[in-house]
């Protein structure tokens, strides 16, 4: 089509790897906050659910507290 012009043929070569680095730093991006909530910090629901076994009378005090020392480590 425009066969005189060579520096239109070099212009979509440049985007794509433009285009491909910012979907996989947009997906690196969404897996990172998507994930950060489960693996990058300590859930306090394991405490909940020693809480609540102390609670129900299910586990003593020695035990509760045993427990809790180590989950909180």
């Amino acid at each position: 089509m425009w066969w005189w012009n060579d520096y239109y043929w070099h212009m979509p070569w440049m985007f794509g790897p433009l285009v491909f680095l910012f979907f996989m730093v947009l997906c690196m991006g969404m897996m990172f906050f998507m994930m950060r909530g489960r693996h990058g910090g300590r859930s306090s629901y394991p405490l909940e659910v020693l809480k609540e076994r102390f609670a129900r009378g299910e586990i003593t005090q020695a035990e509760y507290e045993e427990r809790r020392r180590v989950l909180e480590v």
